[in-house]
C-alpha cells in the first residue's frame, strides 16, 4: 500500500505530506483544489510522462516522494527489483522523482538512480491508475490473455510451462535447420572463415594454463640479476672467514662450555645449536643455487613472442586459453555440420517433426484450459454487470486459435468482446462503452482482475463520471469491494462513492499573497456529513441534505458490517 507521499513545488502544490491508511481513501473537495493534481503526482511516482509545466512557478525543481510498504513476501515488485539490482528492506518501496524547470528528471528507488523506464517497470507492480478519460489496461486487447491466464491461476500456469519447454526446444531446432538451409554460397564463406579459426587455433597447440606458467618464468627471468645479487649477498654473509656462521659457531663453543658447567645452560645451547646446522643448511642451499642460476636472454625473448601470439589469439576467440579452446571445440563441430549439411539437414526435419507433433499436443491442452476458465470467467464478468445494473450487457471472451503459428502464448489469441445494448452485436471492448458504461464495465472487470494482478494500490481517477442513482450506488459498492482486496485511492463527486469511505480526506486551496497554496484535511465523522452534504446539493447546505448525507454514511457503514456490499439478487 502507499504508506506516505511527500509533494513539494508541483503544480499548485507548494509542500504536502499525506499518510494514507489501508482500505478506501476517497479524496473530494471543490473543483481546481488540487485532487487530480495529486493523483498525476502519483502517476508520475509509477514513471508516468513529465513536463517542465509541473514545477511550481518560481522554482527550480518539482520533488515527489512515495513510500510503498508491502506485505506479501511473493508481490511481483521482488522480482522486479532483483531483475534490476534494486534492495528492498522490510517490505519497503520508496520511489522519488524530481522534475526540473527544464523538464529533466531524475528518478530514483530506495535511493538507486534509475531511468523513467525502471521506475515505469517498477511502479507498474504496485500501483494501478484509471482515470476517466486514459486508456486503461483492461481495455488493451494485448494483456486480455495475460488477464485470462491469470484468472486460471496455476493451471493455466503450469500448461503454459510445460508448453514453453517444448516451444524454446522448436525455436532452436527451427533456428538450427534455417542456418543450414541458407544457401551454398554463404555456407561457404562460413565453412572457409571457420576453417581457418580452427587451423589457427590448432596450430597454436595450446595448454591450460599456459599463459599463466609463462608469465611466472618471464617474471622470473626478468628479476634475475636481483635475485642473483640477493642471494650471493645473503650467502657470502653467511659463509667464510669472520661471516654469521663462524660468529655463530664460535658462540655454540662458549655456550656448550658453560653447558657442561651448568645444566642451566643447556636448553639455550641447543637452540643455538639448531640454529647453527640450519643455518648451515641454508647457506649449503644458496650455493647450489647459485650455481645452478643462469642468465638465458634468448629463453625470455620465447616467452614474450609466445605471450604475444597467446594474446592476439584471446582478442579473436576468448579472454582465457580455457574458452578459446572452447571456441575451437563449437566450431570443430559446425565445420562437421556443414561438411555433412545435408545428412543433418534431414535428421533437423526429422527432429522438428516429432517436436512439432509434441508442440501441437501442448498448444491443444493450453487452449482447451483457456476455453474452460473463459467460461467461468465469462459468468463471473456477468454476474459483476448485473450488481452494476447493466443485466443486459453481453460479454464474451473469445478464444482464437491458429495451429500454423506458435508463439510463446501458444496458438491463441484472446480478446474482450461486448455489447451494451440488446439487439447490437458484439464488439471488441476496447471500441465500446460510454462514459458511464465504461466505467462500470471497468469496475467489474477490476473487482474480479485486483485480485489476481498483484497491484497493492489502484488509483481511480473520477471514473464514477456519467452515472447516479442506483448504478451510483452500485458503483460506490464496488469500489468498496475492490478496496477489500486493495488499497483505493479515489476521487469521486459522488456522495454514495464518499459515503462508502474507509478514509475521507478532503482538498481544499488557499490564496495567501497572491498565491495558491493546497491543504489536505482527514474528515471526522460530523465533517464528513457537512462535506457529502455539500456534494449532494451543491454550495449551500440545509438540514435536510445533512440529514441525508447522515443517512447515507449509516447505510454504508450497515452495509459493510453486514458483508452485503456489492451483493444484488
Amino acid at each position: 500500500m502507499l504508506a506516505e507521499l511527500s509533494i513539494k513545488n508541483f503544480a499548485i502544490i507548494e509542500a504536502l505530506s499525506i499518510t494514507f491508511e489501508k482500505g478506501l481513501t476517497v479524496l473530494t473537495g471543490e473543483t481546481g483544489a488540487g485532487k487530480s493534481i495529486i493523483i498525476d503526482a502519483i502517476h508520475l511516482l509509477a514513471g508516468g510522462r513529465g513536463s517542465a509545466d509541473f514545477v511550481r512557478h518560481g522554482e527550480e525543481k518539482a520533488e515527489i516522494e512515495g513510500l510503498f510498504q508491502l506485505e506479501d513476501s511473493k508481490h511481483p515488485v521482488f522480482t522486479k527489483a532483483l531483475e534490476f539490482g534494486i534492495d528492498i528492506e522490510e517490505g519497503m518501496v520508496i520511489l522519488r522523482r524530481d522534475i526540473s524547470r527544464t523538464g529533466k528528471s531524475v528518478c530514483r528507488i530506495n535511493g538507486k538512480l534509475v531511468t523513467i523506464s525502471t521506475l515505469r517497470e517498477i511502479g507498474s507492480t504496485i500501483v494501478d491508475i484509471h482515470g476517466q478519460h486514459e486508456h486503461q489496461e483492461l481495455m488493451d486487447e494485448t494483456r486480455h490473455m495475460s488477464l485470462l491466464d491469470q484468472y486460471g491461476s496455476e493451471e493455466i500456469l503450469a500448461s503454459h510451462g510445460e508448453y514453453m519447454q517444448v516451444f524454446r526446444r522448436y525455436e532452436q531446432t527451427l533456428q538450427k535447420l534455417k542456418a543450414l538451409s541458407e544457401n551454398d554460397q554463404q555456407t561457404a564463406h562460413r565453412l572457409d572463415l571457420i576453417q581457418f579459426q580452427l587451423d589457427e587455433i590448432l596450430k597454436a597447440n595450446l595448454k591450460l594454463n599456459e599463459d599463466e606458467e609463462l608469465y611466472e618464468e618471464k617474471r622470473k627471468l626478468s628479476n634475475f640479476e636481483r635475485v642473483f645479487e640477493a642471494i650471493q649477498s645473503g650467502y657470502t654473509a653467511l659463509h667464510g672467514e669472520q661471516k654469521g656462521l663462524d660468529w655463530l659457531g664460535m658462540v655454540m663453543g662458549h655456550l656448550e662450555d658453560a653447558a657442561a658447567l651448568d645444566e642451566a645452560y643447556k636448553e639455550i645451547f641447543e637452540a643455538v645449536s639448531n640454529s647453527f646446522y640450519q643455518l648451515e643448511d641454508a647457506a649449503r642451499s644458496l650455493r647450489n643455487d647459485l650455481d645452478g642460476l643462469e642468465y638465458d636472454p634468448i629463453r625470455l625473448n620465447q616467452i614474450e613472442d609466445r605471450l604475444n601470439e597467446l594474446n592476439q589469439l584471446k582478442r579473436k576467440y576468448g579472454k582465457t586459453i580455457d574458452e578459446i579452446l572452447e571456441y575451437a571445440a563449437k566450431i570443430e563441430e559446425e565445420i562437421e555440420t556443414l561438411q555433412n549439411k545435408e545428412t543433418h539437414i534431414s535428421e533437423l526435419e526429422i527432429e522438428l517433426t516429432s517436436i512439432k507433433k509434441d508442440l501441437i499436443l501442448e498448444a491443444k491442452q493450453l487452449t482447451e484450459l483457456r476455453h474452460k476458465w473463459a467460461e467461468k470467467l465469462t459468468s463471473l464478468i456477468h454476474k459483476e454487470l448485473k450488481a452494476l445494473y447493466m443485466e443486459k450487457t453481453v460479454f464474451e471472451i473469445r478464444v482464437q486459435s491458429d495451429s500454423l503459428h506458435f508463439s510463446k502464448n501458444g496458438v491463441d489469441q484472446v480478446e474482450f468482446y461486448i455489447s451494451t445494448n440488446p439487439g447490437e452485436p458484439l464488439k471488441p471492448l476496447s471500441k465500446v462503452a460510454s462514459g458511464g458504461e465504461l466505467s462500470r464495465i471497468m469496475l467489474a472487470l477490476k473487482s474480479i482482475f485486483s485480485k489476481h494482478q498483484g497491484v497493492t494500490s489502484i488509483i481511480f481517477d473520477e471514473v464514477d463520471t456519467g452515472v447516479s442513482g442506483r448504478v451510483a450506488q452500485s458503483i460506490a459498492e464496488k469500489i468498496y469491494k475492490v478496496a477489500t482486496g486493495s488499497q483505493v485511492l479515489c476521487i469521486s463527486h459522488l456522495p454514495q462513492v464518499a459515503a462508502m469511505a474507509d478514509t475521507h480526506l478532503f482538498i481544499s486551496k488557499i490564496i495567501n499573497g497572491g498565491r495558491t497554496k493546497t491543504f489536505v484535511t482527514p474528515l471526522l465523522f460530523n465533517e464528513k456529513i457537512n462535506e457529502i452534504g455539500r456534494m449532494i446539493s451543491g454550495a449551500e447546505i440545509t438540514d435536510l441534505t445533512k440529514k441525508h448525507a447522515e443517512e447515507l454514511l449509516y447505510l454504508a457503514e450497515e452495509n459493510k458490517k453486514s458483508g452485503s456490499v456489492g451483493v444484488r439478487n
